[in-house]
């Protein structure tokens, strides 16, 4: 059998994007009970942003391989493994070692993905869309009469959310830098301006009775004002601390901080519920968050198959540029999330 190799991208240290390194290496065949995939499609998300500084509170020591999730080819499978599976596309999660052109899964962690799909389109919204799917089921019932608000709007799930809160039949307020404005109106949702001087003010001129359900990935002590617009039995859902990324110091302080607030926010007597989003909560159970997954992504994949919610390619670019890559999606002058395709 022909040796086969991977192009792996490498996180050495706390760099800035330009210091990714690539190496090459054998990759052998796989043991029992995985599959070695063949990627077609991984993505920039802000884990690895936060990864490069040292800041995802559960990362691995450096060295490590980044790349929170993929969609590929299962090329080959270990003793014990369906051998159906040889020749599917699949999606998986990761959480790290997906920015590579092979990877070796365990076959249990691997979804089907619908033939038709774009490899990239069903890339981007496999964290994204079950992120965005989870936390909207979770916030609700959300539906006709009710007003949503997204910050981020334009970020890879904040375009998610809009579209299925919009197709609950919800109203949706979207903030967004003054470049993606336009982007976040033609997705049906009213744009404020995240740097607007007053943005408290701008929000509740476009929602003047509140939301029922607020989504925020910013954290930091805007987050008091994103709680006062939620209505009595609304939920505020937190799922980042992207103001805090470029902080320094000990990355679980800004977290606490968060937890406190939000624990505080639910001893209130006046009804609304705050928490914050984990795509792992309940991992420890593999085999039912293996079976919760299946069941999430595979509705992720219907809607976008049937044209209900559509991802926003930012940008397709080659797995080897993956450090030019990271620095567009870091730059935030982009609508929707950035896709690495390995060559060939």
């Amino acid at each position: 059998m022909t040796e086969r190799h991977t192009l792996e991208i490498v996180l050495p240290d706390e760099v800035e994007p330009e210091g990714l390194l690539t190496r090459r290496r054998p990759i052998g065949p796989p043991g029992p009970g995985k599959a070695l995939v063949r990627t077609e499609a991984t993505g920039v998300s802000f884990a690895e942003q936060q990864m490069r500084r040292g800041k995802y509170f559960d990362q691995p020591p450096f060295p490590f391989v980044p790349g929170y999730d993929l969609v590929g080819t299962v090329e080959e499978v270990g003793p014990g493994t369906d051998a159906a599976l040889v020749g599917r596309r699949v999606a998986a999660i990761t959480k790290i070692g997906a920015w590579a052109e092979r990877v070796v899964l365990p076959a249990a962690d691997l979804v089907p993905v619908p033939a038709g799909l774009d490899p990239a389109e069903a890339e981007a919204v496999v964290v994204n869309g079950v992120t965005a799917l989870r936390m909207l089921r979770g916030a609700g019932p959300v539906g006709a009469g009710d007003t949503v608000l997204v910050l981020g709007a334009n970020g890879g799930v904040g375009t998610l959310l809009v579209q299925m809160a919009r197709r609950a039949g919800a109203e949706v307020v979207g903030t967004a830098s003054a470049r993606h404005l336009e982007a976040v109106r033609e997705m049906g949702a009213i744009p404020v301006d995240r740097r607007s001087p007053d943005l408290r003010a701008a929000i509740r001129e476009a929602a003047p009775n509140g939301v029922r359900a607020a989504f925020d990935h910013v954290g930091g002590p805007g987050i008091v004002d994103t709680f006062s617009h939620v209505v009595r039995g609304g939920a505020l859902v937190s799922y980042g601390t992207a103001a805090t990324r470029d902080v320094p110091g000990n990355p679980m302080l800004p977290v606490l901080l968060l937890f406190a607030r939000l624990g505080w926010w639910n001893a209130l007597p006046d009804g609304r519920r705050a928490y914050f989003f984990n795509l792992w909560k309940g991992h420890r159970n593999r085999e039912r968050h293996r079976r919760e997954l299946a069941r999430d992504l595979g509705e992720v994949f219907d809607l976008l198959g049937h044209g209900d919610i559509r991802p926003t390619i930012a940008a397709r670019m080659p797995l080897g540029e993956a450090g030019t890559a990271m620095a567009l999606a870091e730059s935030g002058t982009v609508v929707g999330k950035v896709v690495l395709v390995p060559e060939g």
